[in-house]
């Protein structure tokens, strides 16, 4: 097929409105990335075959920029050199359709090949030496500048000519952002200058004075070019899109101001993981991004391949039940399932049927559950920040108090969700019973008057080591800007390493429930002095420091004193509680794992609440939970976690749940219940207890289950 036959008139490109809200069907995604030697090998029946069988309802295929997988007419656009006369692209566009299939197109900007660097020495990323980029990893390719010429003309011509002449719902860019460092292209110099009147930072100076500009600059500009392409491409297709890739970030690194409207949808591109990664990372992108964008549809791009920080095996093959796990637990917290193969030759098939059972689990609960919000009543207050030095850093950094806080509350069994910084308001709020600070460290005089606020209301907060005692921009106050709130005073710290520190049971609060037998539990190892206020409660206080070495010399020298608080609990006048712990409790369950920390972590948020929970599993193993509901509806997903490889990949197996017991509130006026397994397809008893809570008992667990239950 060529791309003059695909050529649609203005008549037939006019939307409808189920074409421009295109994305809110698109929820199963097949992505397949040619290689350059595909168009001589590429077997579409078999694709199809794929996308059939995992009940993918869209597709997202290579189609340009580096390379070229369809007939373009762009001068310097490279064409793969075993494409021919053919359309491999324009055939799978055409395939996709007739299957009733969304369809967005691939184009990477971000290397070119010898002929268009020479052509276009302006197109070139350049180092501090003023010398171009040459790719890191394949010989005689350049990096390309994404402030100049190239990306703001070359690929908005790509993108017109593609969805001028396929039926595509929208473009996708992928590494669009340049090459994960400064380019010193006479673009960048001279656009950066007239803006700011500084010279480009220095890369290799983390304390240049320029980098805050700098990283307002770039994310202005590239906020710009979001703009660009997406005018660019609905000019020529008005329900078309253009969606450049975001990760974990979101729209973080962007203005939102420019960009707000422009991603009507997010891919987020953490296509497994790899070291000490937890099964439950591929859920906490569902959350975060639920947590900045309620109401925008987000799907999470998985590959079928492993994945690792330090190698690229993007040719082989994941465990099956990895692939299982990881696409499950993404979609129960609402992370719609995307899976990417690179090269269409298949030397190994072993992931196709996992992305089958794992594309059909989602359509199964989806369709049960898909139209139902989610209700978690406890949140962690993502205060995500980009180090203003490295703003092309890591998509997300690592926290380790945020992780453990994570792992404590998953081991709990405890439904939340995220909350973003910037969506911070009462409104918000109001959805929220407890609001977790696991180590907030940059919150601002706002952030802490809508707190103050929303506790005022009833609302309830957790927070711990660092949090409020830094300002937005990183630097220390004098006090914790919620201690007022907080019942705490800021004396010093934080003081660390400690090796060896504990913390002494002092007042038998609901916080201290859990430790029979034990006078004292690990502390912290990065400490701060606080004084509590007169109304505020103190179940731990610290232990004084003892030595850790010789072991002769490991015992406390004053035996029964204690000193400052550890962990402040206050009841509040509106109704609501707030407790802080005045070490990093969430960073060394993380490192330590240590049972206790979690117990304390579940204490807390258990205490803040103050009532039981709407909803209760009980039951033997590791489950990550979600709760969505309705008026008419309770649906409780339960992804099982219990696995000996939970916390490292790759999972051999999936081990079943033993059985489970729900337990749930109903609704006022409620006279009987109605309760399904989704997955197993069969109804279950609701039995009534005596307190007027329900009952339903779920017999096993494979990878996912969800009981769905109707209120009568």
């Amino acid at each position: 097929m060529t791309s003059e036959s695909m050529t649609l008139t203005a008549t037939e490109q006019q939307p409808h409105s189920s074409d421009r809200d295109w994305f809110l069907g698109a929820s199963r995604w097949t992505q397949l990335t040619f290689v350059e030697n595909d168009p001589q090998t590429f077997d579409q029946d078999f694709w199809i075959d794929v996308m059939q069988r995992s009940g993918s309802n869209a597709l997202c295929l290579s189609a340009g920029g580096y390379i070229a997988f369809y007939p373009t007419r762009i001068p310097l656009h490279y064409r793969s050199a075993e494409l021919a006369d053919g359309d491999p692209f324009g055939a799978m566009v055409e395939a996709a359709r007739k299957l009733d299939m969304r369809v967005m197109a691939r184009v990477d900007p971000h290397a070119i090949h010898d002929d268009a660097a020479t052509a276009r020495p302006d197109w070139l990323a350049l180092g501090q030496d003023g010398e171009p980029l040459p790719h890191w990893s394949f010989p005689d390719i350049w990096l390309t500048c994404p402030f100049g010429s190239y990306h703001r003309d070359f690929i908005t011509e790509v993108a017109r000519e593609i969805v001028g002449d396929y039926q595509v719902d929208a473009i996708f860019a992928n590494r669009w952002e340049g090459h994960g460092g400064v380019s010193y292209s006479e673009a960048a110099r001279r656009g950066f200058f007239d803006a700011t009147g500084l010279q480009l930072p220095r890369q290799d100076d983390p304390s240049d004075p320029s980098w805050p500009a700098y990283g307002a600059w770039r994310s202005r500009r590239l906020s710009e070019l979001v703009v660009l392409w997406d005018d660019a491409v609905r000019a020529v297709r008005p329900a078309a899109r253009f969606i450049p890739n975001r990760g974990s970030l979101l729209t973080r690194d962007l203005d939102r101001q420019i960009v707000d409207g422009r991603y009507p949808m997010f891919f987020i591109d953490k296509q497994g993981r790899s070291g000490r990664e937890p099964i439950w990372t591929a859920g906490r992108i569902g959350k975060r991004s639920r947590g900045m964008f309620p109401e925008r549809p987000v799907s999470l791009i998985t590959s079928v391949g492993p994945e690792s920080h330090e190698y690229r095996w993007k040719d082989s093959v994941a465990a099956p039940a990895e692939l299982r796990s990881w696409i499950a637990d993404g979609f129960a917290q609402g992370a719609s399932p995307w899976f990417t193969k690179f090269n269409a030759r298949i030397r190994d098939d072993r992931w196709v049927q996992p992305i089958v059972d794992a594309f059909g689990l989602h359509k199964i609960i989806d369709d049960a559950v898909g139209g139902l919000p989610f209700t978690e009543r406890v949140a962690i207050f993502d205060n995500l920040r980009i180090d203003p030095a490295r703003p092309f850093g890591p998509k997300v950094g690592d926290d380790p108090n945020e992780d453990g806080f994570y792992q404590a509350l998953v081991e709990a069994r405890v439904p939340f969700g995220y909350l973003a910084d910037q969506e911070l308001t009462a409104a918000r709020l109001a959805e929220v019973d407890v609001l977790v600070l696991p180590d907030a460290r940059a919150m601002s005089e706002e952030h802490c008057r809508v707190i103050e606020a929303y506790v005022a209301a009833g609302g309830s907060v957790v927070a711990a080591h660092r949090s409020s005692l830094l300002d937005e921009e990183g630097r220390q106050r004098a006090d914790y800007g919620l201690g007022r709130l907080l019942g705490v005073s800021h004396r010093g710290g934080p003081r660390g390493p400690v090796k060896n520190n504990y913390i002494a049971i002092t007042d038998r609060h609901p916080v201290a429930a859990g430790f029979d037998g034990a006078e004292r539990i690990v502390g912290g190892t990065h400490l701060f002095a606080v004084d509590a206020a007169p109304d505020a409660s103190v179940p731990f206080r610290f232990v004084p420091d003892f030595p850790d070495l010789p072991m002769e010399e490991v015992y406390p020298r004053q035996e029964g004193q204690v000193g400052d608080p550890a962990v402040v609990c206050r009841e509040q006048p509106g109704g609501g509680r707030t407790a802080y712990v005045a070490f990093n409790v969430g960073e060394v369950f993380w490192d330590a794992l240590q049972s206790d920390h979690g117990q304390l972590i579940a204490n807390l948020v258990g205490w803040a609440r103050g009532s039981a929970p709407a909803v209760r599993v009980t039951g033997a193993g590791l489950v990550d939970l979600s709760v969505r509901a309705d008026e008419a509806t309770t649906a409780v997903t339960l992804v099982n976690l219990n696995n000996p490889m939970a916390m490292r990949g790759q999972q051999r197996s999936v081990l079943p749940l033993p059985p489970q017991e729900l337990l749930l509130v109903a609704p006022p006026g409620c006279s009987g219940a109605d309760a399904r397994l989704v997955v197993a397809g069969q109804h279950v008893p609701a039995e009534r207890l005596p307190d007027g809570r329900f009952r339903v008992s779920i017999p096993s667990v494979g990878v996912i289950e969800t009981v769905i239950v109707h209120w009568g």
